[in-house]
């Protein structure tokens, strides 16, 4: 891939010129459950001299269209004696600098026992519950990363205590968190953005869910920042030539 680059140069006192260099959109998608999502994905690189900052943005508003479906791939249980788990529906919304996760999920618990020669499935408590899930960015060793925090599970009567008691919140929170950090490493990371020899050596510092002040709605946006060091001839050569 070519990267197309757009060139302002702005000039300060004392002579201090500043560049700045706009890499345009980059569309990526990837399936779910044979249903596509794309995230677009642009970076802005600015500075002088040898060190320069770049904050890269990706929509995630298609990711947020089809959470349910990827929620239902990742945590969907059927065990014949034991868990079954289906997800309803599921809303993802921005909470910034985190993002805010509802599962609305039905769960039943069964047992088996054997009697007269046969095993007999038997459902011990079942109904529908809704699940919270906050992820919140970080970043370690240049990598980033998402920590999902369950905040309280509600569900009626006995099937609450034992959806809190259980393995469930576990088991959400894990899942959750590795589906949603998979599906943004398909298109909301740098190497999808940038040209290889940028990438490589770029050092992520921040990383946060945010909702543009131009954008209206829940919208969700994903950005990152990062520094990199290297001459300015050379940063432009590896932008403009960039496969």
């Amino acid at each position: 891939m070519i990267y197309l680059l757009v060139l302002f140069l702005f000039t300060f006192p004392a002579f201090t010129q500043e560049l700045v260099l706009k890499i345009p959109p980059v569309k990526t998608s990837f399936d779910v459950a044979n249903q596509p999502i794309a995230i677009t994905a642009s970076a802005t690189i600015s500075g002088a001299g040898d060190v320069f900052r770049i904050e890269a943005r990706a929509d995630l508003s298609d990711l947020q269209d089809h959470i349910t479906d990827l929620l239902r791939a990742e945590v969907t249980r059927n065990e014949r004696c034991g868990e079954r788990l289906s997800v309803d529906r599921a809303t993802l919304v921005p909470a910034p600098p985190s993002s805010q996760l509802t599962a609305f999920v039905h769960y039943e618990k069964w047992a088996c026992a054997k009697a007269f020669g046969k095993e007999i499935a038997k459902r011990i408590v079942g109904g529908n519950a809704t699940v919270p899930v906050k992820l919140t960015p970080e970043v370690a060793a240049n990598e980033i990363q998402l920590t999902p925090e369950v905040g309280t599970i509600t569900a009626d009567g006995s099937l609450g205590e034992v959806l809190r008691s259980g393995s469930l919140g576990a088991m959400m929170r894990e899942k959750i968190g590795q589906s949603i950090l998979k599906a943004m490493q398909k298109g909301a990371n740098l190497k999808a953005t940038l040209p290889p020899g940028v990438e490589s050596i770029a050092k992520i510092q921040t990383a946060r869910f945010f909702v543009p002040r131009e954008e209206a709605g829940g919208r969700l946006w994903f950005e990152i920042g990062a520094e990199v060091r290297m001459p300015e001839r050379q940063l432009r050569s590896l932008i403009e030539h960039g496969h």
